[in-house]
């Protein structure tokens, strides 16, 4: 079991009722790393020095995220909001996609629809909130906040709509919706029918809204300039109706391949000094820098092998490119998706751990190592999005990378709870069976067991997470 030091033993003997929480968080920690990890037990000892402030903490587990939207005022997917919101007093983020996609409002995998826009014969504009409205009063109604992602493009915008749904699994999910508009005007002046609709219905202060999802490969069927314009277009659609607006971008994926890392500097290049299409002055409104990191697990030798290093080579990737720029190294960071691997709805024996302690493991594991990333490139960490939520109709434990199965929580949604208990300041933590940053980063754990702690003190409490 973890060691304390004298000065904690003594500060923790004040608070036995912590304490006692305290350890539990601790004995549950080790009992999932145990069974991710079923080798010969070696000691590792854990100091936390509660004396020794590091700072204030600031959570960043706190953000969520699916591709359907339509789920969330399902029955389950309304308990799971509740459940989400009542994690801990810090508000909790939602984000998901098809918030503007044509269709009837029936969810699948991969797919959900508002039906927002039509057009009359003569070209003019038929708007419809419906759907909209049911998904934004059931965020309402948890105390959730939305991260609103401003997309997808509607059949009747579409430069290239048939075809338009796609009919996943199998087949290619990028059609009709993943397309530039055929007209940018229209699609500007959607964007502000909906935000002054939005505006009128909720206090929407403490939004976040951003533009599209993964522009860099085909979920965006253009260039990155016109991404650029389709961002400066949107982004000034919503200042007018909410010029306090936070507005961020762009959503791409993990920067560690060459490919993503471009896209990036590109639109960070363009926030800065390139021609704004909506107002033709320099530079775009970015209070917040988006991509997202991906792990890569492999079915190997009768186990699944997580590879955390390709998720934390994203996020220090992508971190070094924000920091390399003057105007923006200092704005915050949400990593927009942060997963083990790419695809939700997708199964596969490497997706085996989804349903066992290994996931939530792993989830603490990235986020604290995303910390420490973020003091070693010395940029602000705002948001880590989990893409997980839940699925409909669907068998019990099904494999998917999901909080809940039909209204039962899964075991992950207990490491959120004990995430939800760290407030406070940080303060010091070490342990001997942690592995250093660079070797997580380069090589992932492969070869021994990374054994660490992160803890916080708030007051006369004090909560440890290993």
């Amino acid at each position: 079991m973890p060691s304390l030091t004298g000065r904690s033993e003594r500060f923790l003997r004040k608070k036995p009722r912590t304490l006692r929480r305290s350890l539990a968080t601790i004995f549950f920690a080790l009992l999932v790393l145990t069974q991710a990890w079923p080798q010969p037990a070696t000691p590792v000892l854990v100091r936390v020095d509660a004396a020794k402030s590091e700072g204030p903490y600031a959570p960043i587990w706190n953000y969520f995220g699916a591709d359907e939207p339509n789920y969330t005022y399902a029955p389950h997917g309304l308990k799971l909001l509740r459940e989400l919101s009542a994690l801990s007093p810090v508000p909790v983020y939602f984000r998901t996609h098809n918030l503007l996609t044509t269709g009837d409002g029936t969810a699948s995998l991969k797919w959900g629809s508002t039906n927002v826009y039509r057009e009359a014969p003569d070209g003019s504009p038929i708007y419809d909130w419906t759907i909209t409205d049911r998904i934004f009063d059931a965020f309402q109604a948890a105390h959730i906040r939305p991260l609103v992602e401003v997309g997808f493009m509607p059949e009747a915008l579409s430069s290239h709509p048939e075809p338009y749904r796609h009919t996943f699994p199998p087949g290619d999910i990028f059609t009709g919706w993943s397309y530039p508009p055929r007209d940018y005007a229209k699609w500007s002046v959607l964007v502000r029918a909906w935000v002054y609709h939005l505006r009128q219905r909720y206090d929407t202060t403490a939004w976040l809204w951003e533009v599209w999802n993964e522009p860099d490969i085909p979920y965006w069927h253009g260039t990155p300039e016109e991404y650029e314009k389709l961002y400066d277009v949107t982004a000034a659609a919503i200042r007018s109706e909410l010029p306090d607006a936070k507005v961020g971008g762009p959503e791409s994926t993990g920067p560690a391949n060459e490919h993503a890392a471009a896209f990036l500097r590109h639109f960070l290049e363009h926030c800065a000094h390139g021609v704004n299409a909506a107002t033709g002055k320099s530079g775009a409104p970015l209070d917040f820098i988006s991509f997202h990191p991906k792990g890569n697990p492999k079915f190997s030798q009768g186990h699944v092998r997580m590879n955390i290093g390709a998720q934390l080579s994203a996020v220090e990737r992508g971190m070094e490119i924000v920091a390399s720029y003057p105007e923006w190294r200092n704005t915050p960071i949400i990593l927009g998706e942060s997963d083990p691997e790419g695809c939700a709805a997708c199964k596969g024996e490497q997706n085996g751990y989804r349903n066992g302690p290994l996931y939530g493991v792993s989830i603490v594991e990235a986020i604290a190592r995303t910390y420490e990333l973020a003091r070693k490139e010395n940029v602000h960490i705002q948001g880590a999005v989990t893409w997980a939520f839940e699925f409909e109709d669907q068998p019990y434990f099904a494999g998917f990378r999901q909080l809940a199965t039909n209204g039962i929580d899964l075991a992950v949604l207990n490491v959120f709870r004990m995430l939800g208990m760290l407030r406070g300041d940080w303060v010091g933590t070490t342990s001997t069976g942690a592995q250093p940053l660079d070797d997580v980063v380069n090589n992932s754990v492969t070869t021994l067991p990374d054994v660490d702690a992160i803890a916080t003190r708030d007051g006369r409490e004090i909560d440890v997470l290993v």
